[in-house]
């Protein structure tokens, strides 16, 4: 139903207004939700799919001749480095998913942008466009440096 290679107000519409013509009814904000969870699983699952397969296979073959099992191979070989490689692209993602999240308006939800253009008409200034850009900036601005702390602390190999 929804991909990797929909933009996410396609999937949100698909969501809200294309679900119940088989049946499937969500309120606005599990619409929104569900959009936003098949959407971006599909990217982290490609993102993870894309670590997997860069680890050398020498890595496995190492684990082998180590007589590590399967789940130990996985869970202290694979997984660390597959971490090390994907961070800066969920990293990327999650940064995504904040500027994305102003999108619901589609269906008719609230968000910051929304509260910002209804106080904007009302009291005709753009001061509240200019505090909900800024509030979109903290929050973006607070992902990036807690993904370069994360980053940093998975650097330890070069």
């Amino acid at each position: 139903m929804v991909n990797a290679g929909n933009p996410i107000v396609t999937a949100i519409n698909y969501c809200f207004y294309g679900l119940p013509i088989i049946g499937i009814v969500f309120p606005r904000f599990e619409a929104a939700v569900f959009a936003f969870i098949f959407n971006y699983g599909a990217y982290f699952a490609e993102i993870f799919r894309g670590g997997l397969q860069s680890i050398d296979q020498g890595q496995y073959e190492g684990a082998k001749v180590l007589r590590l099992s399967y789940w130990q191979t996985i869970r202290k070989i694979i997984i660390p480095q597959v971490i090390k490689i994907v961070i800066p692209s969920i990293g990327n993602e999650v940064i995504n998913l904040i500027k994305d999240s102003s999108l619901v308006y589609v269906i008719g939800l609230g968000d910051l942008l929304r509260a910002g253009n209804i106080a904007m008409s009302r009291d005709v200034t753009l001061v509240p466009l200019l505090m909900a850009g800024a509030i979109y900036l903290i929050l973006i601005a607070g992902c990036t440096y807690i993904l370069g702390r994360v980053e940093k602390r998975y650097s330890y190999f070069k």
